[in-house]
């Protein structure tokens, strides 16, 4: 689970709930609501209340299973979501810096590594400033950064287009959008091969389509 605290240990926050709720479905689809409760250190009723909370917004989906009981899974909506909450939450985190250094210089090293120098951003954020910072490091040049939100023409001494097409041949993307990381990875997948398309860890993308049991 996302959070610094133990096992046990009460949540008190919202988005820190659902990110909790979430990354316990994707973990275990057969768990209970009390499992839960306990797993995330929260009153009963009130696993019960943001279940379905995440159920009405399409986060989660539930299946009946033998013996009365219900399995939970992540839609693709959700996996999206638990993406978001967990770059949200990393970005306010004191080893946000330490891990995302750390993530984007082997991700800059696995494009050098085969060859591929030219290497665009995708996504202005603290962690494309960061991204930047390894790259004197690296034989892979960061080249620009495709961010079709911007309003600015400049981040970090980088040039911000809104389409790949704009930067002319890339060789990989990273991906550094903290706000929807998942959207942008589904976006580009489109138009760039999914292995030159590199996802530090602590963004929480999903790089294949969940697959969910089939209606009953």
């Amino acid at each position: 689970m996302a959070s610094s605290k133990t096992k046990g240990d009460a949540l008190d926050n919202e988005s820190e709930i659902t990110l909790g709720l979430l990354n316990a479905v994707q973990d275990n689809s057969g768990m209970t609501q009390r499992s839960m409760a306990n797993e995330l250190g929260i009153a009963l009723g009130m696993a019960n209340a943001y279940i379905k909370r995440c159920v009405r917004k399409g986060f989660i989906k539930v299946r009946q299973i033998p013996s009365n009981r219900y399995a939970y899974y992540l839609t693709p909506t959700g996996f999206s979501e638990k993406s978001r909450l967990t770059a949200e939450y990393l970005t306010s985190s004191l080893t946000f810096f330490r891990r995302a250094r750390s993530q984007c210089a082997e991700g800059l090293g696995y494009a050098a590594a085969r060859g591929w120098r030219k290497v665009a951003l995708a996504g202005i954020s603290d962690l494309a400033e960061i991204a930047t910072l390894c790259a004197f490091d690296n034989e892979a040049e960061i080249i620009g950064i495709i961010d079709p939100a911007a309003e600015e023409n400049l981040f970090a001494d980088l040039t911000v287009v809104a389409d790949l097409e704009a930067l002319g041949k890339v060789d990989a993307i990273l991906i550094t959008d903290l706000a929807r990381p998942q959207e942008t990875f589904d976006r580009l997948l489109k138009i760039m091969p999914k292995d030159r398309l590199i996802t530090p860890q602590l963004l929480g993308v999903t790089r294949d389509a969940p697959v969910l049991a089939e209606d009953t």
